[in-house]
């Protein structure tokens, strides 16, 4: 388990991306991670590539923004993401349908 959203992001989705392209290059989309805080950052998950770097997207059709205590806990499973959803801790901007396909990528 990651300790870290970079951990997170540029270690075990990188992982993840590189095991499976085939199933995320169908997704064919690009999303950016905003997580605020102490333990913050921006990433940017290109499933058209896949790749994740650093940094904002302006690309990016779907944004995901929360908190980074409350981000590591949706990814941990300790936090059920649609409850992070419903209660403000995990917002969603852009394509809603995308957000749908999150957990294939985040969880």
């Amino acid at each position: 388990m990651a300790s870290n959203p970079k951990e997170y992001f540029e270690i075990k989705v990188a992982e993840r991306l590189q095991e499976k392209p085939d199933a995320f290059l169908k997704i064919n989309a690009v999303y950016q991670f905003n997580i605020t805080g102490q333990i913050g950052g921006c990433w940017t998950v290109d499933l058209t590539k896949p790749e994740v770097r650093a940094g904002e997207d302006e690309s990016a059709q779907c944004v995901v923004t929360a908190e980074g205590d409350d981000f590591m806990k949706v990814i941990s499973g300790e936090v059920n993401p649609q409850v992070a959803f419903m209660s403000g801790k995990l917002r969603i901007g852009g394509d809603m349908s995308l957000a749908m396909k999150l957990g294939e990528i985040i969880v």
